[in-house]
């Protein structure tokens, strides 16, 4: 089957087979060396040159477990949060904070429109007891890439903590996370790493580390310097997805050999061939090209096709296509180009469709 929704993907055989790998006790030091080699992996591939100013920090979980071990750790006691709003996972963040009473009003945005690091600036001048800023770097919800340097500026500016949640874009787009001195960035295996999902990371920079020592620990699981504390006696607090962690490892060093610009440049190739042959049969993006990330795209529904039917029918040719979010639901689908997956896959693909649309826009 073609994956073609935004996680999880099709992995490599290379990647399935390190599932199969003995069994080992987390406890071990055999465990402690392959974490420590994912560590430095992820270190290597998304900052590097600063790699000693950052720490990588496993977590067993999804994505928004990476993305909420972030937030719920970064804020002390007498601050806030303020969350930039433009999709579903920009709520997601929203809720996170809510639910611990910790932020302010959100910058709500259009699904389709990028936030404006101007309004961002005033917000945080009006709120002095905003201690940091998330922002989702690729809204899956409509494809939408927000301008994570932007952002990043405008908070480092006024002397704020940024976190990103990059869990749909590391490996997919260009993020300079050291030189924009993003504090804190989540990620996960199972998107453009090209691994399995059930494990994520947060990379955290080593200054803003120690200060949150000092903060409350919201969650057990999930407060982020108990994992450094263990981690740094090659240890783990809870057990981890132990064969995971061995699938992770080999896609990090799949995505080492292959570069990371390199597999930045692939997913492009391939968003544009499918955004090519899209537009030649009538099929209307939902954003603009500037706006579009480089491992989804959002298309309005042909008229008179249900996205339920289109899927079935794809499904039935072996291709899983993702459906809209929210009130777009019923308005359009998606086509994610992430994963262990060849152009002429995507062809076959593209043939198959234009087959089951008949064309018509």
């Amino acid at each position: 089957m073609m994956l073609l929704n935004p996680g999880p993907v099709n992995v490599s055989e290379r990647v399935r087979q390190a599932l199969t790998r003995p069994d080992i006790c987390h406890r071990e030091s055999d465990f402690a060396e392959l974490q420590q080699g994912i560590q430095a992996k992820l270190l290597k591939a998304f900052v590097p040159g600063a790699e000693s100013e950052y720490a990588a920090i496993l977590i067993t979980g999804s994505g928004t477990a990476a993305v909420e071990s972030a937030l719920m750790s970064s804020i002390p006691h007498g601050k806030r949060a303020l969350i930039i709003n433009n999709g579903v996972y920009g709520e997601r963040m929203s809720q996170m904070v809510g639910l611990h009473r910790l932020g302010v009003s959100e910058l709500k945005h259009e699904w389709t429109e990028r936030p404006d690091p101007e309004r961002l600036r005033l917000a945080l001048r009006q709120h002095p007891e905003v201690h940091a800023v998330g922002m989702v770097h690729h809204e899956t919800t409509t494809g939408l890439l927000n301008p994570g340097k932007a952002i990043a500026e405008v908070v480092d500016g006024l002397n704020r903590v940024f976190i990103l949640d990059a869990v749909s874009a590391l490996a997919g787009e260009s993020i300079d996370i050291a030189g924009s001195k993003i504090y804190m960035v989540a990620g996960t295996a199972g998107k453009c790493i090209q691994g399995f999902p059930g494990v994520s990371f947060v990379l955290v920079r080593k200054g803003f580390l120690e200060r949150m020592r000092a903060y409350p620990k919201r969650s057990l699981y999930l407060h982020l310097t108990h994992y450094v504390d263990d981690q740094g006696r090659a240890t783990v607090p809870f057990t981890p997805a132990v064969q995971l962690y061995y699938a992770f490892d080999e896609a990090l060093s799949e995505l080492l050999e292959e570069g990371v610009a390199k597999r930045i440049q692939r997913y492009k190739k391939m968003a544009q061939l499918i955004r090519e042959r899209m537009a030649k049969i009538g099929i209307k993006p939902v954003l603009q090209p500037d706006r579009q990330s480089n491992s989804i795209t959002a298309y309005y529904l042909p008229e008179g096709v249900a996205y339920p039917t289109l899927h079935d029918r794809l499904r039935a040719m072996g291709y899983v296509i993702y459906a809209g979010q929210g009130n777009l639901e019923n308005k359009i689908f998606r086509i994610a180009n992430m994963g262990a997956v060849t152009e002429a896959q995507f062809i076959a693909f593209l043939d198959a469709f234009e087959q089951i649309v008949g064309g018509h826009p």
